[in-house]
């Protein structure tokens, strides 16, 4: 069958939408028609070599779409469903068995490796083969092969071409604050990064009814959108030393901070703004993959500080993102207010827009 997808020739070369050839599907995998698909930053990075991926290839990980063919050995969708597409992961391993599939022994081989576990693509370009199955999925195309395991059909009414970005950077920064770091009512917690993922944040926060909501970014935009959002607090980091700026709000310090930026000085003046007990999530992926951060042995014994890493906000997505889901139709999760929709052949145009910051998190539909 021949698709039209987005391909990435090279390191740092653009997004070129042409025709490809999709094998169908195997035993455990789904044919997706692709209604939205989520631009990450996940995928910028690959495209600019920052993290690992056999080019050419088609990125793509926050698909969703109308399931229209199955392999013969899925039972748990069906031709007609409408799913969400999410990372894959073995289901095998000691994580997978425990319910914590982000953690996979086989994360990278699975959502990375750009092929399929037997080694073949499912992708093929003028008769090239096509890096493919990124996150199990490699969505920016008009069709996606999926697996069994990292679809998750959607509800009745859910608007299908917004879902995508549940699968990923969504569930990332709602799951940091109610999975990973458990945000307790009345606690405080900063924000660092009001993009996407940050502001999944910031509405999980005020699910979990902190008292205190510090979102914390360069663009006006953002902080007004995160107010809006429901952030008690707005900082630009411009303003001054960070940590200061917060302990100007929160004298005692935060409970909770969640860094989306991977960047060394906020990483470092979010530590240094954390109360007793304190802890640090940090989801961000650095530009340079041997970045690091400094903090003194005698500050995390003495204040009791948590300071880890998160992946995909810990989540199951075959449970989270129907509970995302659910608070999104209760009006409690407004995920859609950060959407902006755009032909999937103007994603070179949809890059440079949310790199300006002009576009918070756009959706690509074919």
């Amino acid at each position: 069958m021949q698709i039209s997808a987005a391909v990435v020739q090279e390191v740092g070369a653009p997004f070129t939408v042409v025709d490809v050839d999709i094998d169908d599907p195997a035993p455990d995998e789904v044919l997706v028609q692709i209604a939205g698909a989520g631009l990450c930053h996940t995928d910028i990075a690959v495209q600019h070599g920052h993290m690992p991926f056999p080019l050419p290839g088609v990125l793509g990980h926050e698909g969703s779409g109308t399931v229209v063919e199955v392999g013969a050995d899925v039972k748990s969708v069906a031709v007609g469903d409408q799913v969400a597409i999410s990372f894959n992961s073995c289901e095998a391993c000691p994580h997978c068995l425990k319910g914590e599939p982000a953690y996979c022994h086989g994360f990278l081989e699975y959502n990375f490796g750009g092929t399929r576990p037997d080694g073949s693509s499912g992708l093929a370009s003028a008769g090239t083969k096509l890096g493919s199955n990124f996150f199990g999925q490699s969505s920016l195309a008009t069709h996606a092969l999926a697996h069994e395991r990292n679809v998750v059909k959607l509800p009745p009414g859910t608007p299908v071409e917004l879902a995508g970005p549940l699968g990923c950077g969504v569930q990332t920064g709602a799951g940091a604050v109610m999975n990973s770091l458990a945000v307790q009512p009345g606690s405080t917690v900063v924000v660092a990064g009001a993009g996407g993922v940050g502001l999944s944040a910031v509405m999980a926060a005020v699910v979990r009814e902190a008292s205190s909501i510090i979102a914390v970014d360069l663009l006006e935009s953002r902080r007004k959108l995160a107010t809006e959002l429901g952030a008690t607090h707005v900082i630009d980091p411009k303003a001054g030393p960070l940590s200061e700026q917060i302990r100007e709000i929160l004298p005692a310090g935060a409970d909770y901070a969640v860094d989306t930026t991977a960047i060394v000085p906020v990483v470092e003046q979010l530590l240094a703004a954390l109360g007793m007990r304190g802890a640090l999530g940090l989801l961000g992926v650095p530009a340079d993959p041997q970045a690091a951060f400094t903090i003194g042995l005698f500050q995390p014994p003495m204040l009791g500080l948590t300071i880890r890493g998160i992946v995909e906000g810990d989540s199951n997505p075959q449970t989270f993102i129907p509970y995302l889901l659910d608070l999104h139709s209760q009006g409690k999760f407004p995920f859609d207010k950060l959407i902006t929709t755009m032909p999937l052949a103007q994603i070179n145009e949809a890059v440079e827009a949310q790199h300006r910051g002009e576009v918070l998190k756009a959706v690509l539909t074919p």
